[in-house]
């Protein structure tokens, strides 16, 4: 079984970290073409590209001028410990075991749009790029042109065709999966609250909802559907009423 879950805005780099391994990105050398670019950008072209404010377009040119992959030792974290949005705070990395750390570095990918693709452990430097930005990479118009293929072939070259691919990302990073062409059966499961009286999807719950699903696969060393249905953490249960398609699981509290 694999996963995919999407990265964070909101990056920390002081909290102690509960293991000192490392990997190397798989497309280091992509994402140092794709910071070059960005590098070349004035805080004012970064601000009006990613949509954000004149402090952190400052920040981001900061981070865009300082960052080096050859040089990513020294100034990078591992990824899990890294990102700090809803789905982490729900997966909680820091307080899985030892042994559970391998194993997710086995199964679980983050989706990103400047590294394209991260085991947990592997080593970022600090930046700033969604996968939604309009930037130019070479020939490709944008980030989802110049990763898809590249993407979705290594996942395929990590899955065994009667494997299941469970996808805990936002659409704006699945996107940027080629799903026609993976060889494994993908499951998006679906988290819902009641408000107002009717269930929704909602953001804010849903996000660390995903983490928690995540972290209940890792644990549970989960293999099979039984496995992601089994699922009940923070209220959360498996609701077969509300579930439409066996591949879209709905989960509600």
């Amino acid at each position: 079984m694999k996963m995919v879950i999407s990265p964070a805005k909101s990056l920390q780099f002081d909290t102690q970290l509960p293991t000192s391994v490392q990997t190397e990105p798989l497309f280091g050398v992509e994402a140092q073409k794709i910071n070059d670019l960005l590098k070349k950008k004035s805080p004012k072209e970064l601000s009006k590209l990613m949509s954000i404010s004149d402090k952190l377009a400052e920040l981001n040119w900061e981070r865009n001028q300082a960052f080096q992959m050859s040089e990513s030792k020294a100034a990078s974290r591992a990824a899990i410990f890294t990102f700090n949005g809803d789905v982490y705070q729900g997966l909680d990395a820091y307080s899985l075991d030892e042994n559970k750390i391998e194993q997710m570095q086995g199964q679980l990918r983050i989706l990103s749009g400047l590294y394209g693709f991260l085991k947990p452990l592997d080593a970022i430097q600090p930046y700033r790029l969604e996968m939604g930005t309009a930037l130019k990479v070479g020939s490709h118009k944008n980030l989802y042109s110049f990763w898809k293929d590249k993407i979705t072939n290594q996942l395929n070259a990590e899955m065994d065709s009667d494997e299941l691919f469970i996808n805990l990302a936002s659409n704006e990073y699945f996107s940027v999966i080629d799903a026609k062409s993976l060889v494994a059966k993908i499951v998006t499961p679906q988290f819902k609250d009641f408000k107002n009286g009717k269930l929704k999807i909602i953001s804010f719950f849903a996000k660390k909802a995903r983490g928690m699903m995540a972290r209940h696969l890792i644990e549970n060393n989960a293999s099979k559907m039984e496995d992601i249905i089994s699922f009940t953490s923070q209220g959360y249960s498996y609701s077969e009423e509300e579930t439409t398609d066996v591949l879209s699981p709905v989960f509600i509290r």
